[in-house]
């Protein structure tokens, strides 16, 4: 493999350590991503671990996304380039990217975000001083605009840089099953698990709720306590699109909850699993997607039967009312709220 990194290095003996590294190998999905593409790619090649190897793939895009590749490509000719005449799906281009990977560690990169100069050299180091069975190593990040204006943190921290509170590590199956707590382009992966999984579920529209449930419940994970990614949050992102009826996120994620159902283990597992899927009937009721929150519910009753309130919401969604377009207004409503109130503050 050729490294698309070019570092240089003055100490004696650098060639030959850097030959005994073990590779990372990038793969970045573009669709659409135009404007941001390039700086995710110069995020890669300007990495400071020497042994890296870049993965491109033009996901059907519409826009100038492949010719902005291309002429990257030209400075940088051991970038390997896949262009998809259509848009295969996140999953199945991902999976495409892993069957040609030859590194022992994976990134799994969009194109509108950005790793930070040292974030590959930190999480090699960490995971190769792992011991036991360490599947991800995952790190904190800073969210940006579509300017690159840091917005906020995934976590807060304190005045040292350090997390104000504890991140799940080691064992993070029922932490998995409780929040949305990995912000999951700073993950990277051990592609043995990855292939031993089979790769991305390629009949799913998202991955990473997927691939959380079913390698935390076989392998570890590690937090490493720095901001290593800019997260760019655009409003048209896939996570936007869940209160929108039409959405597919729900229908993958019922699939989800099921492969976690069916791997669960303990009292506690089991619990956390079903207020999750409490969370995920009034997401599919507020989006009209009425019989999938009865399906949903369906779930909910082989863990427990439905409390008062989650019950009256599943009688509901037999009605079909129109509650869309309500729910939007609260929400576009409450965010106003609360950014008028944070201005306040700032005053």
């Amino acid at each position: 493999m050729k490294s698309v990194t070019d570092q240089s290095h003055t100490l004696p003996m650098s060639q030959y350590l850097n030959r005994i590294k073990p590779w990372v190998t990038v793969i970045c999905i573009c669709y659409n991503h135009e404007d941001y593409i390039n700086q995710a790619l110069r995020s890669v090649t300007s990495q400071t671990y020497p042994n890296v190897e870049l993965i491109v793939i033009n996901n059907g895009s519409t826009d100038r996304s492949a010719e902005c590749i291309e002429r990257f490509l030209l400075s940088h000719p051991f970038v390997q380039f896949i262009n998809n005449p259509c848009n295969l799906g996140l999953n199945r281009a991902f999976n495409q990217g892993l069957a040609l990977a030859g590194g022992r560690y994976m990134i799994d990169l969009s194109a509108d975000d950005l790793l930070l100069p040292d974030r590959i050299a930190h999480q090699v180091d960490l995971f190769e001083r792992l011991s036991g069975p360490y599947a991800v190593v995952f790190s904190n990040a800073a969210y940006i605009d579509e300017q690159g204006a840091e917005t906020a943190l995934h976590y807060p921290v304190d005045n040292q840089g350090r997390s104000l509170h504890k991140v799940p590590s080691g064992d993070v199956f029922q932490p998995i099953l409780e929040s949305y707590f990995i912000c999951t382009p700073t993950m990277m992966m051990r592609r043995d698990v990855l292939n031993e999984l089979g790769g991305y579920d390629e009949n799913l529209v998202y991955e990473d709720f997927d691939f959380w449930v079913r390698s935390s419940r076989l392998y570890r994970y590690a937090y490493l306590d720095e901001v290593l990614t800019l997260k760019r949050q655009l409003p048209n992102s896939l996570s936007a699109q869940i209160i929108l009826p039409d959405n597919r996120l729900l229908q993958s994620t019922l699939v989800v909850c099921h492969k976690a159902f069916e791997r669960c283990l303990t009292p506690g597992e089991y619990q956390t699993l079903a207020r999750r899927i409490r969370t995920f009937i009034r997401k599919a009721f507020y989006a009209e997607q009425f019989d999938l929150a009865l399906q949903f519910g369906k779930l909910l009753y082989r863990i427990e039967r439905p409390g008062l309130p989650t019950g009256m919401i599943l009688r509901l969604s037999r009605l079909h009312l129109p509650v869309n377009r309500i729910y939007r207004q609260y929400l576009k409503y409450n965010c106003m709220g609360r950014s008028q109130h944070q201005q306040v503050k700032l005053v």
